[in-house]
């Protein structure tokens, strides 16, 4: 037995030997292609954009292979965990419908071959691959907090080690034997540290899929593997993870570029083959000051995934932008394909952006809307109450208690060649359609309207107000219902027929366009709508003539 062999031996008396869990996991049998990625978040706090823009490409490249989506909960840092992140992101994915094949929830078994997915319950599994560096060299113990004199130099190494600077090699990575047993002999605890090969002066090579070929600075330190509690920082941990699951390609953000040189030596040390390596850019911003900026927690409410719930954006629309900024292929494939479902659009690591995208709402907006106007007045109905249920309460009854009205109303103009694209979110429903919901609508006061301030506006919006109370009733037939708005227009001096309107515009009030501005401005509140007939037809009679007299009223 060597010196390395019996110093693991002592270190890690009744560890498995790692051939126990390379045998308990063995090598997946796919076929040449098939991804197996995986999405590892950390409860630290809510689910960010740029992590769901991540496990959206992970998961994308898994299901457009027919591979395997693994998701694994990485909670080795008990200082940063918030108790609520986990449950979080579960129903994140859950709402967004991103199931993975392989995963385990808190106080759960695991679901699939490969776990447990929680790293908390792996730490024999670390152990074991630490005691077999430790063997083979190429890992060592160290004592310094332990050791009179040092707790100063071991704090001032682990600041450094988490600032990423550098600092000399470990005094005890040439401990003996006889020197590591009389430390553990009195009890004292160790952490475990690679045996670091390099200088600071190599250059080492890896190939990003995104990026293409990366040249960095090889590691020069002695970093650490294993904690003195025992538990192993992510640089360790996922190693282990994703070679035992099996993982072929791990997607992560770019942010990690600079420590893959490290990575890269602990994957050699094992002997392991190497990753494919897939760093997604960061979605960034641009505020107000014009400097862009990565996207912040702390600054920008939509960073936060619930808030695209809270909001009501439609999934489909979260996930047809997210596409747009990951491939620059979507938008003509989308033009292309107006109507399949954006599942049909399969991209692969060579079709992902290398450049970090900017996050821009008002084009969200317009994917949303497109995506709502393509939707039925039934399905537009159970979205927005689902939505309403949980962000709305009031507005939920007031749907539930009039679906057929409601559904009337959201049909309106939906079902032409070109329908309205004016929603992009369920939560602008009600203000929306709040003339047609009369518990929103709001016809108490001129400042409620879009009225020009302007006496003679008002003199011809009463004017005709007036006169269409007297002629108006319930229409079943849109042209008859438009042709007795011409003969009141012509009554009143406006022109019907816009050729002669052109020619000769001082001759008349105004068009027959004019009349029926004033008149939706009576019934809606505003200048433009969806069709007036139909939005009559829907109010009913009486509640037509009712905003009629009202707005009339209020013109004396």
């Amino acid at each position: 037995m060597t010196e390395f062999e019996k110093i693991a031996d002592a270190l890690y008396p009744k560890v498995k030997d790692i051939s126990f869990w390379e045998e308990k996991f063995p090598r997946r049998n796919l076929e040449e292609g098939r991804e197996v990625t995986r999405y590892a978040p950390s409860p630290t706090g809510f689910m960010h954009l740029g992590n769901f823009f991540q496990m959206f490409i992970s998961y994308s490249l898994a299901k457009n292979s027919s591979g395997i989506f693994i998701k694994r909960l990485e909670d080795t840092d008990a200082k940063r965990e918030n108790k609520d992140a986990f449950a979080v992101i579960k129903e994140i994915m859950d709402k967004f419908g991103i199931f993975p094949d392989e995963y385990q929830e808190k106080g759960y078994e695991p679901v699939g071959d490969y776990g447990p997915y929680i790293q908390s319950l792996r730490k024999d599994i670390y152990a074991s691959y630490a005691k077999f560096l430790v063997a083979k060299g190429k890992a060592f113990p160290c004592f310094c907090k332990a050791t009179e004199g040092k707790e100063e130099i071991l704090k001032n190494r682990e600041e450094k080690f988490a600032e990423n600077d550098e600092f000399e090699y470990d005094a005890c990575r040439n401990l003996s034997f006889s020197e590591v047993k009389k430390h553990l002999d009195n009890g004292e605890k160790f952490a475990i540290r690679l045996k670091t090969n390099g200088t600071g002066k190599e250059r080492v090579k890896f190939l990003d899929l995104i990026k293409g070929e990366i040249e960095a600075q090889a590691n020069a330190k002695d970093v650490i593997l294993m904690k003195q509690d025992g538990i192993p920082p992510y640089l360790f941990a996922h190693i282990i993870d994703d070679y035992l699951m099996g993982t072929t390609t791990i997607v992560r953000g770019e942010e990690y570029i600079s420590s893959t040189p490290v990575h890269i030596e602990v994957i050699d040390a094992l002997g392991l083959k190497h990753f494919k390596y897939c760093h997604n850019p960061l979605i960034c911003k641009i505020p107000e000051n014009g400097n862009k900026r990565k996207l912040s927690k702390r600054y920008d409410p939509e960073a936060d995934m619930r808030y695209y719930f809270e909001k009501g954006y439609p999934k489909d629309a979260v996930f047809e932008y997210l596409l747009n900024l990951i491939s620059s292929s979507f938008e003509p494939w989308r033009a292309k394909n107006p109507d399949l479902d954006w599942r049909e659009f399969k991209f692969g690591t060579g079709d992902i952006t290398a450049v970090s995208p900017l996050l821009d709402m008002v084009k969200l907006n317009d994917i949303s809307k497109n995506i709502v106007a393509r939707y039925t007045a039934e399905q537009v109905y159970d979205f927005a109450l689902a939505w309403a249920k949980e962000y709305n309460v009031n507005f939920a009854k007031y749907l539930e208690e009039n679906e057929c009205y409601a559904k009337r109303v959201l049909a309106i103009d939906r079902y032409n060649p070109k329908p309205r694209k004016d929603i992009a979110m369920w939560s602008e429903i009600p203000e929306y359609y709040a003339y047609m919901f009369k518990p929103y609508f709001k016809c108490y006061a001129l400042e409620n309207f879009e009225i020009e301030d302007d006496e003679n506006f008002k003199l011809k919006l009463k004017e005709v107000l007036l006169s269409y109370i007297g002629v108006y009733k319930d229409y079943k037939d849109k042209q008859v219902w438009f042709d007795e708005i011409k003969q009141m227009s012509e009554k009143l001096g406006y022109a019907t027929n816009n050729k002669e309107y052109k020619q000769n515009p001082e001759a008349f009030k105004g068009n027959v366009a004019d009349v029926c501005m004033f008149i939706r401005l009576a019934i809606t509140g505003r200048k433009n709508s969806p069709d007036l007939f139909e939005i009559c037809s829907i109010l009913g009679e009486c509640e037509v003539i009712s905003r009629l007299k009202n707005l009339a009223e209020l013109l004396k």
